[in-house]
């Protein structure tokens, strides 16, 4: 935030919220890593084969790098200093922060008692939040809000602000107010010679598939992945090889979505993955056809759409 056109606002409770979820989040994602394993017994037939003990060492090397993973997050998380932590930190030494004050807590009960946006059930959270930047961004400045809090959103178009928030803000400081699902469409508008944003989200979305424990987060991650139209090599490749090795997505690869981004993702690839690779992935999807003759046969009989 070192550009001085732009003002980060950061409420009390939003830095309360991340210190109270911070260890919880940590402790499921650590959780899930635990988790990881890797079958280590096999018929007493495969002790006969000299790949045997190319697996077994493979398993070795998976225990001793997860070990080494885990000691190393322990220390980051204990001390702080995992790449998160240390992005958080520059974000809330550069913000405007606006303290709790009594005033603002009573406003925002007030208008949670009230049944005004937004808020959850049992939950002041969002209604200080909002109360905090109606009290001290200055009238007439405009307020750009990135979040995906159902509370924000319109429930007639899913994307824009609710018309409640959007018509207390305008009446009240007398400026505008914009609301946008990621960092990446902030960006787009405002900044679109910033790539960073899209990228890491798009890699956050990637590293989300590859490591998928459900069928669910499957789906869930195909989602955010298939609003990019543009894949490197090297990320073809990783989902390729996801697509193959982790039955979260193989299993459920004749679902409509998964199919569909996984063909997306492979049509015009071809020669970027390994021939053996690209096969597995064929034979998976039951693609036989070359995507040249597909794309022949629909020009040929010149489908309406």
């Amino acid at each position: 935030m070192r550009d001085p056109s732009l003002t980060l606002y950061l409420p009390e409770q939003t830095i309360l919220e991340f210190k109270r979820n911070r260890e919880s989040k940590i402790a499921d994602a650590i959780k899930t890593l635990s988790e990881q394993k890797i079958p280590d017994s096999f018929p007493q037939m495969c002790k006969d084969y000299p790949e045997y003990k190319t697996l077994k060492d493979s398993i070795a090397a998976f225990q001793d790098a997860k070990a080494k993973i885990m000691k190393k997050l322990q220390k980051d998380v204990n001390e702080k200093t995992l790449k998160a932590d240390q992005i958080i930190s520059e974000l809330f030494k550069s913000a405007t922060k606006i303290p709790q004050s009594p005033s603002i807590i009573k406003s925002a009960k007030d208008r949670f008692d009230l049944g005004n946006p937004p808020g959850k059930k049992g939950s002041y959270g969002d209604a200080i939040n909002w109360t905090s930047l109606l009290e001290k961004v200055p009238d007439g400045e405009e307020l750009h809000i990135v979040a995906r809090d159902k509370d924000y959103i319109s429930a007639i178009d899913g994307t824009s602000l609710s018309e409640f928030l959007y018509d207390e803000w305008v009446d009240k400081k007398r400026s505008k107010v914009f609301l946008y699902g990621s960092l990446s469409d902030f960006f787009k508008q405002h900044f679109p010679n910033i790539k960073l944003a899209t990228e890491l989200e798009k890699r956050i979305a990637i590293n989300k598939l590859v490591n998928s424990g459900s069928f669910a987060s499957t789906h869930k991650a195909i989602e955010r992945l298939s609003s990019y139209t543009d894949f490197t090599d090297k990320e073809v490749e990783e989902i390729t090889e996801a697509a193959i090795e982790n039955d979260q997505i193989n299993s459920i690869i004749q679902d409509e979505d998964v199919s569909r981004f996984i063909n997306y993702v492979i049509r015009g690839r071809e020669k970027s993955i390994h021939p053996e690779k690209l096969q597995k992935l064929k034979n998976l999807l039951h693609v036989e056809l070359e995507y040249e003759d597909v794309k022949d046969i629909l020009e040929e009989n010149d489908l309406p759409f």
